[in-house]
């Protein structure tokens, strides 16, 4: 051995055991209890998600309960979660479902909720027009808003708003604090939107004002006709 790793210090852990140098350390091969040589893996060399590309769905979780049943041994306690997909446009989608733990509860409610999704109408960053939906004890009312102010709203419809495209919005909730009820109500006045095109009388309006402008267009041309200048009539001088 070299004179310097002679004088080296000797390092003892707490243990009373000699602290391994870098180089032995590099070179040591670890073995299991049969013998055979056992291959180190880095855990930070793992890239986890690089394959997978963006998410077309964002979920997020409203709400998990814990609820019970009785049965003939006794009580079986489960778990329920309220989950909210969107795709931060206009289409979101609602599911609630139970398991005998929060991942499975939340597992399964998020496949239900991509399952039901439906698509609504919007007007800008707004709903189209104001409704007001009842689901069993909930009474939601939506109205829309003007640019800039926001999503004034509760705890769950502000949820499902903030997965949708909608970013101006004044809703209040008149009935019962359900959660899940609050949510399917909500979703239920998104799919009661309809596009200002399709309006009662919006139809009979744009043809109103359709012929208004044919008929402008027509006595603006026959007034013209009537200003054009005559052809002089005077002879020549010889």
């Amino acid at each position: 051995m070299p004179e310097a790793e002679k004088k080296a210090p000797r390092v003892i852990n707490k243990s009373g055991t000699l602290k391994m140098d870098d180089k032995v350390a590099a070179t040591k091969q670890v073995r299991d209890i049969s013998g055979k040589k056992m291959e180190r893996r880095n855990r930070r060399d793992r890239v986890r998600g690089a394959d997978a590309g963006p998410k077309e769905f964002e979920e997020i979780t409203i709400a998990v309960d814990r609820v019970s049943r009785t049965v003939a041994g006794g009580r079986r306690m489960r778990f329920k979660a309220l989950v909210a997909v969107g795709n931060r446009k206009n289409k979101v989608g609602v599911g609630v479902a139970k398991g005998n733990d929060v991942t499975t509860a939340v597992a399964k409610a998020t496949t239900k909720a991509k399952k039901s999704m439906v698509t609504f109408a919007m007007s800008g960053d707004t709903i189209c027009h104001e409704t007001r939906t009842k689901i069993t004890g909930a009474d939601v009312l939506m109205k829309p808003a003007a640019p800039g102010t926001g999503i004034i709203a509760g705890g769950t419809v502000r949820s499902i708003m903030g997965l949708t495209g909608v970013k101006n919005l004044i809703s209040k909730s008149l009935g019962s604090t359900n959660k899940v009820n609050i949510a399917y109500a909500v979703i239920e006045g998104l799919k009661q939107q309809i596009p200002r095109a399709e309006w009662v009388g919006a139809k009979d309006k744009a043809s109103a004002s359709k012929s208004s402008e044919k008929t402008e267009v027509k006595a603006t041309t026959k007034a013209n006709a009537k200003v054009a200048p005559k052809k002089s009539t005077k002879k020549e001088d010889k």
